[in-house]
């Protein structure tokens, strides 16, 4: 006789245990896909960033709260779901690993949504693809046998509840609230898998990458690759759909009003200054120096000069020793920006990441309009600062990365900075003329230890800490701009060439100490904001003209204007902040530059705001007649002298801002 199945020992065990045994299939999925992901992490192979037990926990997570809707379904109906999320979720990370090879980065919404972005793969996705690239697809192998056996599962599940059926049997929970309350336990526990690393990051090394992020494969390595493309969705929407994405006619109208204004001053300039137009269909070619700043100009220790090259070029190129660097959380990005479109950086974050699929009216897509070809030079990773994308958004026609230089003098961070200027050359020799090059330099890069043997600079007593390791670097790529000026002259392109550079960003050493063991003095509140914010601008016209020292103030906002009025291409109706630096007229008395803080200088005052934001708390000080030829000790003055140069500022950064966040240069035009 059979003996009856006893429904009270079934209801001891756990419900939720036992949906989940019936669904075998939803921890396969899980661990074909951690499989998946570890592969993925395994090829791209970025450097200290391999998986470890956090980046497993925060996989396992995603991978849980992804699918753990799943496990509402019937037993046919999770396997399709499931079916469906792997092919899906195996598309979006093979993708990635396509793009990565190309680009060094992951796919990101704006690409998604730039179609010349992804289309620049076009022919070379066939030599991107690799054999083993397979192992992501052999899970599909397996797809159909599941299916067969969970149908036939499903089957055996149904003939048993008919049975079931003919004893009396102890009410139990509808299974759809087992359903559902096994699946809200298991989403807990794959939010306290993602929860726990993610935090544990954030309070440390990562403390400030959501709010300032530089890199997508730095917020790779918190969230993995799926948990990336989560952020990054919320991230896009919250900046262009989820938040207020209008700006009122009001706002637009006095947005337009001060570019407008800015235009026209720039407009009377090109009507009446003698320098407009002087160096028409020159080449240029620009450097940007990584934390290049101004004080080692001229500057020498145990008498040996730091930059002996620049002080050289400096016999023939003018010099601006007043020259400010107006970056903020995106550093070289933001130097990049103010540099090349003549914009403001954002107050958090970069715009390179945040609005790269903006339209701006930029440097190298207005000399590309008049006939120029153009070119970026940066051996490194592409997608570092999002410059693939941004690059083709500012319309340079080639961006030469990492990928396209030969490693041959390995430093620091990349490729050494005289290798480097060096293969640019050689790109640039194949370049039609008349051309415009970028370089961004990158051997100056904190920690900035050089290995022994670029190592050419006695140190002193500096030797063996950050300040004497940046002195070394300085010293490294200033004998590297003095090569690459004798390859320009031996190529032919120095004569032909307007030749300029500036420092991105100070070079974040804290201490001031050194400094002014360095300088040979105290530094007093307006000497430490001078020297934190002060690079070089040198520029070196073909005919060695007009060369000298100019006080003169000016910043990074002012480099693309100088340039084009020079070339004699009008920058009157672009939307661009900057005035002309080199002219054959006085400088601008009223010129003021403007930083991310609110701060500004005009050459006779700097106001320095409060970091709590009162106004009472702000200080104005009066510094004519300081700084690098003056002798005089900044003073503090009436903070009414201030006060106008105050409400400008604000006035210069709310416009900016509402041009980049809202994408206003089509409607300005």
């Amino acid at each position: 006789m059979a003996v009856p199945f006893d429904y009270s020992r079934r209801q001891q065990a756990p419900f939720f245990l036992i949906t989940l045994l019936q669904r075998l299939d939803f921890i396969l999925f899980i661990t074909l896909m951690l499989l998946k992901l570890s592969l993925f992490d395994r090829i791209i192979h970025v450097p200290n960033m391999a998986m470890v037990r956090d980046d497993w926990m925060t996989a396992a997570g995603t991978l849980i709260v992804i699918s753990f809707w799943t496990l509402w379904l019937p037993a046919r109906g999770q396997l399709i779901a499931l079916i469906v999320l792997d092919i899906l979720l195996t598309a979006i990370v093979y993708a990635d690993l396509i793009y990565f090879r190309y680009f060094q980065d992951l796919i990101t919404v704006p690409v998604l949504m730039q179609a010349g972005q992804v289309g620049a793969l076009g022919e070379s996705i066939g030599s991107l693809l690799s054999g083993k690239d397979l192992w992501f697809f052999a899970d599909w192998l397996l797809l159909l046998p599941l299916f067969i056996y969970t149908v036939i599962r499903a089957r055996r599940i149904r003939n048993t509840r008919t049975a079931e059926l003919s004893f009396h049997k102890p009410r139990r929970m509808p299974i759809a609230l087992r359903r559902l309350t096994a699946s809200i336990i298991i989403f807990a526990i794959g939010f306290t898998l993602i929860y726990a690393p993610v935090h544990k990051a954030k309070q440390t090394w990562a403390a400030d990458l959501f709010t300032g992020n530089w890199w997508n494969l730095s917020l790779y390595n918190v969230t993995g690759v799926l948990g990336f493309h989560g952020y990054d969705l919320y991230r896009y929407a919250n900046e262009h759909w989820l938040h207020d994405s209008k700006v009122t006619a009001e706002q637009q109208t006095v947005a337009k009003q001060w570019f407008q204004t800015q235009g026209e001053m720039r407009k009377q300039l090109e009507s009446s200054d003698a320098m407009f137009g002087k160096y028409k269909g020159m080449n240029v070619i620009m450097l940007q120096l990584e934390a290049f700043q101004n004080f080692v100009i001229n500057r020498s220790i145990g008498g040996v000069p730091v930059t002996p090259n620049m002080n050289k070029l400096l016999e023939s190129s003018l010099y601006y020793p007043n020259f400010y660097h107006q970056t903020a959380q995106g550093r070289t990005s933001d130097a990049d920006l103010a540099a090349n479109v003549s914009l403001q950086p954002l107050p958090t974050g970069s715009v390179f990441i945040r609005y790269a699929q903006h339209q701006f009216d930029s440097m190298p897509q207005t000399l590309k309009d008049n006939g120029y070809t153009t070119a970026a030079f940066h051996a490194y990773d592409g997608g570092f600062w999002n410059r693939n994308m941004m690059y083709d958004q500012l319309g340079y026609d080639k961006f030469y990365s990492k990928k396209d230089f030969t490693m041959d003098e390995p430093i620091g961070w990349s490729l050494g900075d005289k290798s480097f200027f060096q293969q640019s050359i050689a790109k640039m020799q194949q370049e039609k003329q008349p051309f415009y090059s970028f370089l961004i330099s990158l051997s100056s890069h904190h920690p900035y230890k050089l290995p022994q043997s670029a190592q050419q600079l006695d140190t002193k007593q500096f030797k063996g800490t950050m300040f004497g390791d940046y002195l070394e670097a300085v010293h490294y790529v200033d004998a590297a701009l003095g090569s690459m000026i004798e390859s320009l002259k031996q190529a032919g392109l120095w004569d032909k060439s307007i030749f300029l550079f500036y420092g991105d960003h100070d070079n974040s050493i804290a201490d001031w100490q050194p400094f002014e063991s360095f300088l040979g003095q105290s530094l007093d509140e307006t000497e430490r904001f001078r020297i934190l914010k002060g690079v070089p601008f040198i520029v070196h016209l073909p005919d060695d003209a007009h060369a000298g020292t100019y006080e003169q103030p000016g910043g990074q906002l002012d480099v693309t204007p100088t340039i084009l009025h020079l070339l004699g291409i009008t920058s009157a109706y672009k939307v661009m902040i900057g005035t002309p630096l080199i002219t054959a007229a006085s400088p601008q008395a009223s010129k003021r530059i403007v930083f991310r803080s609110g701060a500004y200088t005009n050459g006779s005052v700097l106001y320095l705001p409060a970091e709590d934001g009162l106004p009472e708390h702000s200080k104005c000080y009066s510094i004519a007649g300081t700084g690098a030829t003056g002798t005089k000790k900044a003073q503090l003055t009436d903070q009414s002298f201030c006060h106008t140069g105050a409400v400008e500022a604000r006035k210069e950064l709310d416009a900016s801002d509402l041009v980049v966040e809202y994408n206003l240069v089509p409607k300005l035009h």
